[in-house]
């Protein structure tokens, strides 16, 4: 390119120029993480379809599963799915009483889950079918364990993200934590629902 072509190509805008903000440097580095975890949790359900059969003589998925119980797990978690948009929202109004009234839910329908996936493993040690049974209770234990840890994790944030926001109130940084932490839960919400396809509705 010549000096006089040169010359008619405006320059950049300062926005464009350098290093990206911080908003679109941390969102891409989060869109990373969660793909990362998606691509955990494909080797987890490719595992434990593979290993679904191998009973080892025991109990199959179909004798163990309460489908019912199951069931509203799965709503408790859907719902808080649905909590944690509306306390999204209440961040975008800048309405703290709004946001902690529907985060609080989302912590409690979280808790609910998680007490009630407690309970079905525990019971499920307790009848003989522990992770060390046979195959596939290991690949059953790892999957589903594995979404448990997370929503434990998110739960965790959520507590952390409350705090921020009664101390810091609602930064920029604060809104783009709430933020990450929405997209996390939803994906969640859906790893769940492929767990409650494939393991539990698919059992045989």
């Amino acid at each position: 390119m010549s000096t006089g072509e040169q010359a008619l190509v405006p320059p950049l805008p300062l926005s464009l120029r350098g290093p990206a903000v911080v908003r679109v440097v941390a969102g891409f580095g989060f869109w990373l993480f969660l793909l990362s975890d998606i691509i955990i949790f494909a080797a987890l359900f490719a595992s434990y379809s593979v290993l679904s059969g191998s009973t080892a003589g025991g109990p199959s998925g179909a004798e163990l599963f309460d489908k019912r119980h199951v069931f509203l797990e799965t709503l408790c978690l859907l719902a808080s799915s649905v909590t944690c948009g509306f306390g999204l929202l209440a961040l975008n109004r800048t309405d703290a009483r709004a946001l902690y009234f529907w985060m609080g839910i989302t912590f409690l329908l979280g808790l609910a889950f998680l007490s009630m996936e407690g309970r079905e493993f525990a019971s499920m040690v307790a009848a003989g079918a522990g992770p060390s049974h046979s195959a596939f209770l290991s690949a059953f234990f790892t999957l589903v364990g594995t979404h448990g840890l997370h929503v434990s994790l998110g739960l965790a944030w959520l507590v952390v993200m409350l705090l921020q926001a009664a101390t810091l109130g609602f930064q920029p940084m604060v809104s783009r934590r709430f933020f990450c932490f929405a997209l996390f839960w939803h994906v969640l919400d859906i790893v769940w629902i492929g767990v409650f396809t494939i393991v539990y509705l698919g059992a045989k």
